[in-house]
C-alpha cells in the first residue's frame, strides 16, 4: 500500500471515529438536553427526533469511513499484528469495543425510531417519560437513557486504544515489542 493510500485510510479511520464519538456525545448532552427544555412537553421528543433523523445519515457515513479505514489499516499492518507483542491484543480490544459501539448505535437508532413514532406524546425529557407518556414510548425512552451514554463511552474507549496503538508505532516501541515477541520467557 502506498503512503498516500495509507494516509487516506488513517484519515478516514480517525475522522470517522471522531465524528461518531463527538456526534453521539453532543446528541446526548446538547440535542437531547436542549430538546428537554422545550416549554411544550408534547414537542420535546419530536424536536430531538428531528435532530437525530438529520444526524443519522452523517453518522452512518462517519461509521462507514471509520470501518473502511480500519480494514485498510489492519491489512497494511498484518506483520505488526503478528510480529509485535501487544499489537494483536490492542487490536482485539478495539474490535470488541467497535462491535459494542456498532451494536449500541444500531439499538439506539431502533429506540430512536420508536421515540420518533411517538409523535407529539407528552414527555418529561427525551429519555424521561412523563405521567401521560404511552407505555411503548416510555419503555423506549428508559432504554435510550442508558444507550445514549454507551455509544460515546465505547467510542471513547476506541479513541484511547487508538492512542495506545499510535504509541506502539514509535521506533523504540516497535523494537521492544519485537524483542518481547521473540523472548519465550516474556
Amino acid at each position: 500500500m502506498s503512503n498516500t493510500s495509507h494516509g487516506l485510510a488513517r484519515s478516514l479511520h480517525d475522522v470517522g471515529l471522531a465524528a461518531w464519538f463527538g456526534g453521539s456525545l453532543m446528541g446526548a448532552v446538547g440535542l437531547n438536553g436542549g430538546a428537554a427544555t422545550a416549554s411544550d412537553p408534547s414537542q420535546r421528543a419530536k424536536i430531538a427526533s428531528a435532530g437525530w433523523n438529520k444526524w443519522t445519515p452523517v453518522n452512518a457515513a462517519a461509521i462507514g469511513a471509520h470501518v473502511a479505514g480500519a480494514v485498510v489499516i489492519a491489512a497494511a499492518n498484518t506483520g505488526r499484528l503478528t510480529g509485535q507483542k501487544g499489537v494483536m491484543s490492542a487490536s482485539v480490544y478495539k474490535t470488541v469495543a467497535t462491535a459494542g459501539a456498532l451494536a449500541a448505535t444500531a439499538y439506539g437508532r431502533s429506540l430512536g425510531k420508536t421515540i420518533s413514532e411517538g409523535g407529539s406524546a407528552p414527555v418529561e425529557g427525551v429519555t424521561e417519560p412523563g405521567a401521560m407518556t404511552p407505555a411503548e414510548l416510555a419503555s423506549a425512552q428508559r432504554k435510550e437513557r442508558y444507550v445514549q451514554w454507551a455509544i460515546p463511552a465505547l467510542t471513547g474507549v476506541m479513541l484511547v486504544i487508538n492512542a495506545k496503538m499510535g504509541e506502539q508505532q514509535q521506533p523504540a516501541e516497535v523494537v521492544k515489542g519485537l524483542v518481547r515477541r521473540l523472548n519465550p520467557l516474556d
